[in-house]
């Protein structure tokens, strides 16, 4: 590539935010309104240089004979030096300085790549560190094969922003444009999503904009950047509306660009949205989605919402039934019925689901089940309608980060519930419409905890041993029970790691069963809803605990699911018309035996 197409390239890749490398050197850039004075200190110089103020709070600093590793910090006017919030890589960690990185340094073999439909997506949520033993993007890129062979067609990374200590779930992160160094360089990513891309595999990254992390960002030592208008479970909120709030806006923005443009994700998903507040006229959501949708190069691209109060707005679809801003969110709903379904679990939020099979068939056919009505839980109501979407406006599981690590114990299903009853729930996650989702390690029926871990330092660990402590204090979960895990204490990362062994042996069938589901998936359901987005279905209560849904799909076949969910038979006297594509459990006739279902197709003419 020669010089001329590298500058222009890199004008498509400048950044409001960070360095930019420039034909002689490197720009340095830091927002600072609430600085009189920013100095820029670099590792090998003994002086600190002086930046350029700008307008609207910018200051600048152009540094001839600079380049790719150079490592820098901005000194404030008390002296104090810290990184750059827009860093791409911070090699010492969030305290350290960051350095100068080549966005175009890596050489793509992804040329002509365009992603998958949305409707083609089977996602597989992992988590780098814990995923394999090496716990690094490049390790990561070794069970790539095996994932394409399971049935996946996208791999879902836990947060990966640059974190405090060595090793964390990804939700603290601190500097949000820099892979966490534990993980690898910033090359090592883009050769992840590279590999991905090859073995046509989508990448979706989880990012974080609700909050930041309580160590390593030093945003608010000279910006507006979090307001005491309002607070969410982990401080301060976010900037987004007030005074220069715009600037946060722009922030967040570049950097939900950064990872699609120059590490090519092709989705994000979006944690916690219902903690991101913003009561300006067009909320900072909408300017997120429709920027973000606006940047990319006509590629599919997936947003992915995760909002625990059911707000099914972001949804909405174009004439064409394509989405206008989300593609789709998380279910909760849906986990939460089919996990009570199988353990009979009353406690937290599970309390609002136990006993309510009506709630999974609402669930199932309209993608939420709380819809507006009062959830005991919240205290109020909960959710809106969401029957105006079709089922793969949602995202659908048996088990992730959140619904295991957040248990005492990071206990998995295979701890609490019988095998032919998770047989049951994993025929439904599977096989049903909407765009499903497993968690590492949940393929061969992994028993390993994934319990919450973190390594953030000495004065912060006792408060957050205190608040888990407090937070599961009276409540009777089920599980290995004892003390609970310290987060801390890195025997309880290490135990959440993959043991690669299992899937290899498989002699409980686990891996066999999930690889004949999405085989399938992808013959009889994936190729009916690319055809259009099809509709809600509808859902009929069978008994106490069985299960009748039935939905059009987008080229007008029905698939109608049946299911017992109970440890006693059930007798369905109005049999399903068309061709079983799956039967779980013992069926014969209208008897439907413990933990059992039929899948079937009935085909019709668009």
């Amino acid at each position: 590539m020669n010089e001329m197409s590298r500058r222009t390239i890199r004008r498509e890749q400048e950044m409001k935010f960070g360095t930019q490398l420039t034909a002689d050197g490197c720009r340095f850039r830091l927002w600072a309104p609430h600085a009189a004075t920013v100095g820029l200190r670099l590792d090998e110089a003994d002086a600190t240089i002086e930046m350029v103020p700008q307008p609207r709070g910018w200051f600048e600093a152009d540094v001839a004979g600079v380049g790719a590793g150079t490592r820098y910090r901005f000194v404030l006017p008390d002296g104090r030096q810290v990184p750059d919030p827009a860093s791409r890589r911070q090699p010492e960690g969030v305290d350290g300085p960051s350095e100068v990185v080549d966005p175009l340094a890596f050489e793509w073999t992804d040329l002509g790549w365009r992603g998958r439909p949305w409707e083609d997506a089977v996602i597989y949520e992992l988590h780098v560190g814990a995923f394999t033993p090496e716990g690094t993007f490049r390790a990561a890129i070794e069970r790539l094969d095996y994932l394409a062979g399971l049935g996946v067609t996208a791999i879902e990374l836990m947060p990966v922003a640059e974190f405090p200590g060595g090793r964390n779930w990804g939700y603290d992160g601190a500097l949000l444009f820099a892979p966490d160094s534990s993980y690898g360089r910033p090359d090592d990513l883009k050769a992840l999503v590279d590999a991905a891309h090859a073995r046509q595999l989508m990448v979706f990254l989880d990012v974080v904009y609700n909050h930041f992390g309580p160590k390593g960002n030093y945003l608010s030592l000279y910006s507006p950047a979090f307001t005491e208008d309002y607070h969410t479970p982990w401080g301060m909120g976010v900037n987004f509306d007030a005074g220069d709030g715009a600037m946060m806006r722009d922030f967040a923005i570049a950097n939900a660009t950064y990872w699609v443009n120059e590490f090519r994700f092709d989705g994000l998903r979006f944690d916690a949205m219902n903690e991101i507040r913003d009561s300006s006229p067009r909320h900072f959501l909408q300017d997120m989605a429709e920027q973000v949708r606006a940047a990319t190069d006509g590629r599919y691209l997936h947003l992915v919402a995760e909002n625990p109060d059911n707000h099914a707005g972001w949804m909405t679809r174009r004439d064409d039934l394509r989405p206008t801003l989300f593609t789709a969110q998380w279910s909760d709903d849906l986990h939460h019925c089919l996990h009570v379904a199988v353990t009979g679990e009353s406690v937290d939020y599970y309390v609002d689901y136990a006993g309510r099979t009506d709630l999974l068939g609402r669930a199932l056919a309209e993608g939420l089940a709380y819809q507006g009505e009062r959830a005991s839980f919240v205290g109020g109501p909960r959710g809106e309608p969401s029957d105006f979407l079709p089922p793969t406006a949602f995202v659908s599981c048996i088990q992730n980060h959140d619904q295991v690590g957040n248990r005492p114990h990071g206990d998995r299903l295979q701890r609490i519930a019988p095998a032919p009853a998770i047989r049951a729930i994993a025929a439904i996650n599977l096989l049903s419409p909407h765009v499903p989702m497993l968690f590492m390690g949940e393929e061969w029926g992994s028993r390993q905890p994934f319990a919450y871990f973190s390594d953030i330092g000495a004065d912060l660990a006792d408060a957050i041993r205190t608040a888990r402590a407090d937070a599961f204090a009276g409540k009777s979960w089920a599980g290995p029970g004892g003390s609970l895990p310290d987060p801390m204490d890195e025997d309880t990362f290490l135990a959440a790691k993959l043991d690669w062994a299992v899937p290899a042996a498989d002699d409980a069938g686990w891996l066999a069963l999930y690889r004949r589901l999405l085989e399938v998936r992808r013959a009889e359901i994936v190729p009916r809803l690319l055809h259009a987005e099809g509709h809600s279905g509808s859902w009929a209560l069978l008994g106490q605990k069985g299960v009748r849904v039935s939905w059009v799909l987008g080229d007008q076949s029905q698939l109608t699911l049946v299911a017992n969910l109970a440890a006693q038979p059930l007798a369905v006297l109005d049999a399903p018309a068309g061709r079983t594509i799956w039967q779980e459990g013992d069926v014969a006739g209208a008897t439907y035996g413990p933990w059992s279902l039929r899948l079937v197709l009935e085909e019709r003419q668009a």
